[in-house]
């Protein structure tokens, strides 16, 4: 059963922008404690990008604050990633991701900032 659903991805170049969007599941959208988005380059670990409390509240590394913007539309079930100002270095693929009995996963999308 598909529970998280990430869409958005794609071919962007140096300085442009990108927006990620991740349907959840009622199940998932009603009960998540945080949701938000990882991203995984080549030989490299997965590290978190945004994250966003069911409060409201949210959290983002140095290497993207201030170019990312993690945002929620409830009556959507859905969370996105506002990306701008990319590098290459921003090449990866993103993972949406929800805390809720557990950490559940989408199947993620790819990124790649390149001229």
């Amino acid at each position: 059963q598909v529970q998280l659903v990430e869409s958005g991805g794609g071919l962007v170049q140096p300085g442009g922008s990108l927006r990620l969007s991740c349907v959840a599941s009622e199940s998932i959208f009603s009960r998540y404690v945080i949701m938000g988005w990882y991203r995984q380059a080549p030989g490299k670990q997965r590290e978190l990008v945004a994250a966003i409390t069911r409060e409201g509240n949210t959290n983002y590394p140095s290497s993207v604050k201030g170019r990312f913007t993690i945002s929620r539309d409830n009556a959507k079930n859905t969370v996105y990633l506002q990306m701008n100002s990319l590098k290459p270095d921003d090449t990866a693929v993103y993972y949406c991701y929800a805390d809720v009995s557990g950490r559940k996963w989408g199947q993620g999308t790819q990124v790649t900032v390149s001229s």
